[in-house]
């Protein structure tokens, strides 16, 4: 699967305001109706094969989820530091344990992909945000509140709880250390501290890092 060439400058608009993004198919179809949305908007600048690394999001056009496109999640949740979306033709039940597990942040449905609705799911990626059809969100949360009667409440825990590598990490950012400085005082990877400092975030429903720092502050998390 390649990412999409790059658009011409002279068709990119206000660059400052653009969200960088790279398109991934199964074929070139289905690649070719994506950037054919998203080529004349001015919020996307649309990243060549060699640039996908430095993307913001990166978005992947399929028929289904098959062990092929799950693998594909696999790489690109490892290969990049930007955020996964997920337009996909048909999608079975038991799918969203998958996509979720591979870092899919949003989800749209190809039969629902016009323009509006593409920039509308980039956008809210770029901005720490998640997109899911309804019928995928009322199962994610049957999910979370499965997982909190088997998983944690026989414990004592509950979802807003923090590990000790999560509350680690949070309290040295509370300390002003950025993203290297916590990885060499840890001994995990820069990855590593960016993914679970992710994680808490998305998690709670908060912000940003200071957002979460101020959460746990405040209920004693830290």
């Amino acid at each position: 699967m390649a990412a999409v060439p790059r658009v011409p400058e002279q068709l990119r608009g206000r660059r400052a305001a653009q969200v960088r993004v790279a398109v991934f198919a199964e074929d070139l179809i289905l690649q070719t109706g994506v950037v054919q949305q998203l080529r004349q908007r001015p919020e996307v600048e649309l990243l060549s094969e060699s640039e996908a690394g430095r993307a913001e999001v990166s978005l992947l056009v399929v028929d289904a989820l098959t062990e092929t496109v799950t693998e594909h999640l696999r790489r690109l949740r490892l290969a990049t530091s930007g955020r996964i979306g997920l337009v996909v033709g048909h999608f079975e039940a038991g799918g969203l344990q998958t996509i979720v597990e591979n870092g899919v942040a949003a989800v749209l449905r190809r039969s629902e992909a016009d323009q509006d609705r593409l920039v509308h799911l980039i956008t809210a990626l770029a901005n720490g945000e998640g997109v899911m059809p309804g019928d995928l969100l009322g199962e994610l949360l049957d999910r979370i509140g499965m997982l909190q009667r088997t998983m944690l409440d026989g414990r004592g825990l509950t979802l807003s709880t923090l590990t000790a590598r999560e509350a680690e990490m949070l309290k040295l950012v509370a300390e002003g250390f950025d993203t290297s400085e916590i990885a060499a005082k840890t001994s995990y990877s820069e990855r590593t501290v960016k993914n679970v400092l992710h994680e808490i975030i998305t998690r709670l429903g908060l912000r940003n890092r200071a957002h979460a720092v101020g959460y746990a502050m405040r209920r004693g998390l830290i």
